[in-house]
């Protein structure tokens, strides 16, 4: 099997193990690959305890760290999801907002563990890229006063209603 030379590496104060798993059942084709136990020493943890988590969501290679509170996630950095349809949307947006996340707007959230997140329907992407440019208009004003992304009013503002 060919090492793969490319991962997003995510850096958590101290429940990567908790998100890994979350993650890997919250998406299809996903699991955890290797959990690497913290030795004596290292500063921060308690030996034994989750320190490196290999994972993979739907073919992406994912490496999560328990560092510490040093580096906090912030909006800067955030998983776009590629959703077909609104139930699409909604599951993934009720998943990640559950138990702590928080909805931000214009399709991005924060799940519980502070990452942000893109939960963004393939017809958006559709009805912003359009040949007419006051129908791009339309779709992004609109999707500028959402939170979730409603596909319905997405369509409805590409049609001028």
């Amino acid at each position: 099997m060919p090492v793969q030379k490319f991962a997003t590496h995510l850096w958590f104060n101290d429940k990567a193990e908790e998100a890994a798993e979350f993650y890997t059942k919250l998406f299809e084709e996903s699991h955890i690959d290797n959990v690497t136990r913290a030795p004596e020493g290292i500063p921060g943890t308690e030996p034994g305890s989750a320190f490196v988590i290999e994972l993979t969501i739907m073919g992406q290679k994912y490496i999560f760290l328990n560092g510490g509170p040093e580096f906090p996630f912030n909006s800067q950095v955030s998983l776009y999801v590629l959703c077909e349809g609104q139930s699409e949307v909604d599951y993934y947006w009720e998943a990640l907002i559950a138990d702590g996340g928080a909805p931000v707007q214009c399709g991005w959230l924060t799940d519980k563990f502070g990452l942000s997140w893109q939960i963004i329907p393939t017809e958006m992407e559709t009805l912003m890229i359009n040949d007419d440019p006051e129908v791009s208009k339309r779709v992004v004003g609109a999707m500028l006063t959402m939170v979730k992304i409603d596909i319905a009013g997405l369509a409805r503002a590409a049609q001028g209603e």
